[in-house]
């Protein structure tokens, strides 16, 4: 399966929001050495209920729109 997000870092508190047909996943980690992916890939798995090493970003690794494998 695969969805679109945007991540947002450095945010208040950590959430995934579904909005239309993607979801906005907010992070409280900064956008460096990958730290802000890692908490969005953490979050997703709780959310989805899967393993972290279930997803992958396939597109947007440096942006804040991503597409995401399960």
């Amino acid at each position: 399966m695969r969805i679109k997000i945007k991540v947002i870092p450095r945010s208040d508190h950590n959430r995934v929001e579904k909005v239309a047909e993607s979801y906005t996943v907010r992070v409280t980690a900064v956008p460096v050495e990958g730290k802000a992916n890692k908490a969005a890939i953490k979050l997703l798995a709780e959310h989805f209920n899967v393993s972290q090493s279930q997803i992958r970003i396939i597109q947007g690794e440096k942006s804040r729109y991503k597409i995401i494998e399960f």
